[in-house]
């Protein structure tokens, strides 16, 4: 397979640019792929060649690439005011509207009560959830009440925080990450962490017991929060088993633990719901969204925080004299502008409904491939998925990383117009724009397919 040659473009792109999540010495090798233009559900590189990206971006291109109704609303708050802030009781004109409207979509009441705190990605909306826990259980005279419990696989953000409560060890390691005060307990994973023999109910007793035993031998009132996506994306694309969540926020409760559900992959529709909250019956007391809360078009990202916090922080700032947290561009008002049309797109064009009707085929697809010679399992959720591969299905045995099995079929899939997403432990990603149709998941499919058989023939040969 020939190494095509390195465009100007991407000569430039590789003396200059520090990629992130890259291996950099295969980039400087290889060169980048160039995008240049977007149409629906596809992106286009710089030699005009198409691909359908499965996996909408990062998980976060929920309108595809090319709806000219938010370009529209963006051009017209540009000309109209291009920035303000909300600092010092301040506030941008779309912020006003936009806290409404997503007051009424939040997924629970002590979150439709509570208020929102806005910010430009998940990572800081997660690392202001990380500083909340220390202010509120300060001002509630618990100043030892500071521990973060958070899962194997989770993925939370890179700032500092968001990055130490995030569980995989390629963000810790050389950055001398995690924190302190950052607890870790097993992920869901049922495939991946089962014992031989294990039922599913089981591997949930046993989860339940290993949180609840960190809790004791640390102490409850040493424990401030516990931080969870309802479905793992990152990590592994991981669905937690029934029961799991419901256990779980048992014991939350019984120790005064808060709870914050990391919706930054799964908000808006994603499962099949507006909120992967409402699927597993969660009861966040702080919720983060973003990615598909402007379609990515824009940078912005939010954090919903209950009723009862925000009256402990609001007494709190009063003493002191104010919140001492922001972003200058917490609610900037072009993010404002786009994220309320992707909000009336969402309920103009049922976005939610057409998940739930074209999920089917891409899960019924995924199954197909469960008995493939390379796949472990084939599992998902609404329009997210992922195939797990194995050297040795039957036992569950992975490849040795450094065979590098998912990356190759990741790039087989390229070749062949589809953009696909290799995780740890070479799981492949499903993740298309939520618009994507069910010829568009059949394209997907077949392509997915010739990369595994063209990657069992690459390791066998």
């Amino acid at each position: 397979m020939s190494t095509p040659e390195i465009s100007a473009a991407g000569r430039s792109d590789i003396a200059h640019h520090l990629h992130p999540y890259t291996q950099l010495r295969a980039l400087e090798r290889d060169g980048p792929l160039v995008i240049v233009k977007g149409d629906g559900s596809h992106v286009i590189d710089e030699h005009g060649k198409r691909y359908l990206e499965g996996m909408a971006g990062l998980w976060c291109a929920s309108l595809g690439f090319s709806e000219s109704r938010l370009a529209d609303a963006a051009n017209h708050q540009m000309r109209l005011l291009p920035y303000y802030h909300s600092f010092s009781g301040k506030v941008p004109g779309p912020v006003t509207e936009l806290v409404a409207r997503l007051t009424a979509w939040a997924p629970t009441e002590a979150l439709r009560r509570g208020r929102l705190l806005f910010a430009n990605s998940g990572s800081e909306s997660n690392d202001t959830a990380f500083k909340l826990v220390r202010y509120y259980h300060n001002a509630r005279g618990q100043p030892q009440k500071k521990k973060i419990i958070a899962r194997q696989k989770g993925y939370h953000g890179v700032t500092a925080a968001a990055a130490s409560l995030s569980g995989l060890p390629t963000m810790h390691q050389h950055f001398d990450l995690p924190l302190p005060g950052v607890l870790r307990v097993s992920a869901p994973h049922f495939y991946g962490n089962a014992l031989p023999g294990e039922s599913e109910a089981a591997f949930v007793d046993r989860l339940v017991a290993e949180l609840e035993a960190l809790i004791t031998s640390e102490g409850p009132e040493t424990i401030g929060a516990f931080i969870a996506e309802p479905v793992q994306g990152a990590g592994g694309v991981i669905i937690p088993p029934a029961g799991y969540f419901p256990r779980v926020q048992a014991l939350l409760k019984q120790h005064q633990i808060l709870f914050i559900v990391d919706e930054v992959i799964t908000g808006f529709g994603r499962l099949g719901e507006r909120f992967g909250t409402q699927v597993f019956d969660l009861q966040p007391d702080m919720m983060t969204v973003a990615k598909m809360l402007t379609s990515a078009y824009v940078p912005m990202s939010a954090l919903f925080v209950s009723e009862a916090i925000y009256q402990t922080v609001a007494d709190a700032s009063a003493a002191v004299g104010t919140f001492g947290h922001g972003y200058t561009y917490s609610g900037h008002p072009l993010a404002c502008a786009v994220a309320l049309e992707t909000l009336r797109i969402y309920e103009d064009d049922d976005i939610v409904g057409h998940v739930r009707r074209v999920a089917p085929r891409l899960q019924a697809g995924l199954q197909r491939f469960a008995t493939h010679p390379l796949v472990g399992q084939a599992r998902g959720l609404g329009l997210i998925g992922a195939l797990e591969l194995a050297e040795d299905p039957a036992a569950r045995k992975p490849f040795d990383p450094a065979r590098g099995v998912g990356a190759y079929l990741v790039k087989r899939a390229q070749a062949h117009g589809l953009i696909l997403r290799v995780l740890g432990g070479d799981v492949i990603a499903f993740s298309p724009p939520l618009v994507i149709t069910e010829a568009e998941i059949d394209f997907m499919l077949e392509k997915t397919a010739l990369a595994l058989d063209e990657t069992l023939a690459w390791v066998r040969g």
